[in-house]
């Protein structure tokens, strides 16, 4: 067996530089991921072995390449073994820590971001989160492909506590975020739209549990397993918010804020190009041709008649102008609000989703008396996300920061307005640019979106 002394002077030059860089970069991202808890600065104790790969190979982990001539089918076999480890754990890596594919799925941000919209979701913006679910399937956010047999696609054990690295900012009004589905951690799986907290106020939780025939199995979901929603964020912790005739006002106030606080002060959020809203548009009896409709951008999927005379359009305010242009239009009116359901907390008020509020956005380290009007707004808070006790006539410390998100597509949008807040432990992400954008009417690439910025 070589000598210490000899394997050293038997490293190329090449090999020192290889082994001082990923060194480097190693040590960089245990000091990132340990900052404030320096406790896992012990993962440090793994360094010799990477600098052991590239200079003395103590440990001979390619140990089948001398098997290439004389057993050819042990040295494919670990290749194609050497190959996808690597590639699975790399990906697991860059997912968690750097970046992450997401494909819009919805139209709640139709015109800011299409159907069909693949985006780079940057994990360091907002600083990183230490996996809560370490033992997970790359690429699978909770449950297995079919035809890998379907089922959970993580362990429920190890469960590591809610951790953030550090990041170049927090999510601020107008950023469009990536997050976990608040109300994601209990799920009926044959129906999942809507949530089960809003199957459950309309139908019950005895029913439910009972017709797994219709609703499934109901299961629950740890904070990184649940769904990813992408919204914008049109408040931030510390702020009151209110809406009015579907505008969003919002203004910093102290959690309990004084009568002048309450009056004064709101802020309307700008106005944003691809803000939209559903319409009645009646007309003198005449058809839309497909391609006038296509003209004005809307989608297939959106273009709805009622009756002969009466037809239903999500629009923007450029393409509500466009449409009464039009000879054959009577009329433009904003549906009603009526036709938007209940919002949060459920059957505990008379807002709407086009007059709600004003409603107060807790930030970390807020101290909150509890009454009869705010306990079931804040409830939730408590029992899902802080895990602690709230009580009427006492006072309550928020442990997280908190966030209201909603969808530039309004009134087809399933927000903050129907599930309440997002806690900053949801926080998946930003959105940087669309790296790919499919029309899923015309079946083609829409080229001019590509590398279009997903920010704002």
């Amino acid at each position: 067996m070589k000598s210490f002394q000899d394997r050293i002077n038997e490293v190329p030059r090449g090999g020192w530089i290889r082994a001082g860089i990923w060194s480097a970069l190693y040590i960089a991202f245990v000091i990132w991921v340990a900052w404030g808890d320096w406790k896992s600065l012990g993962w440090l104790l793994l360094l010799p072995l990477i600098v052991d790969a590239f200079t003395t190979k103590y440990i001979n982990y390619s140990w089948w390449r001398k098997y290439k001539d004389t057993k050819p089918a042990l040295y494919t076999l670990c290749s194609w073994i050497d190959a996808i480890v690597f590639a699975l754990v790399a990906v697991y890596f860059i997912n968690l820590y750097i970046f992450q594919n997401y494909q819009i799925p919805s139209s709640s941000l139709e015109k800011s971001l299409r159907v069909g919209d693949f985006l780079y979701v940057s994990k360091m913006a907002y600083g990183a989160r230490v996996p809560q679910t370490p033992l997970s399937m790359p690429l699978v956010q909770h449950t297995m492909p079919e035809w890998l047999g379907g089922g959970k696609s993580y362990f429920d054990n190890p469960h590591w506590d809610y951790k953030r690295l550090a990041g170049w900012t927090s999510p601020k009004k107008g950023d469009i975020v990536v997050f976990n589905f608040p109300a994601g951690d209990t799920v009926c799986l044959k129906m999942q739209n809507p949530d089960y907290y809003t199957l459950k106020h309309y139908y019950g939780e005895a029913l439910l549990k009972q017709r797994k025939d219709v609703f499934g199995e109901i299961v629950t979901r740890p904070v990184d397993r649940r769904e990813n929603y992408v919204k914008r964020c049109v408040g931030e912790p510390g702020d009151s918010l209110r809406i009015i005739d579907n505008v969003v006002y919002t203004k910093t106030t102290s959690p309990q804020p004084s009568p002048q606080e309450r009056e004064n002060g709101w802020i309307p959020e700008p106005e944003r190009e691809g803000l939209q809203l559903n319409y009645l548009v009646q007309t003198d009896g005449h058809v839309f041709s497909a391609k006038y409709l296509e003209k004005i951008g809307i989608s297939i999927a959106d273009r709805i008649q009622i009756d002969a005379t009466t037809w239903h359009f999500p629009l923007t305010k450029a393409m509500k102008a466009e449409m009464e242009k039009n000879p054959h239009v009577i009329s433009v009116t904003v549906e009603p609000s009526d036709r938007g359901g209940e919002v949060y907390p459920l059957g505990h008020n008379t807002w709407t989703r086009d007059d709600y509020g004003p409603i107060y956005i807790p930030k970390k380290g807020d101290k909150l008396m509890i009454t009869e009007e705010n306990y079931r707004i804040y409830k939730r808070i408590a029992d899902a996300y802080e895990f602690k006790s709230m009580k009427i006539g006492e006072e309550y410390e928020f442990e997280m920061d908190y966030y209201w998100m909603q969808g530039d597509n309004r009134h087809n949008s399933a927000d903050s307005r129907y599930w309440g807040f997002v806690p900053e432990d949801h926080i998946v992400g930003r959105p940087v640019f669309i790296w790919l954008s499919i029309d899923k009417d015309k079946h083609s690439i829409r080229w001019e979106r590509l590398g279009r910025g997903a920010k704002r």
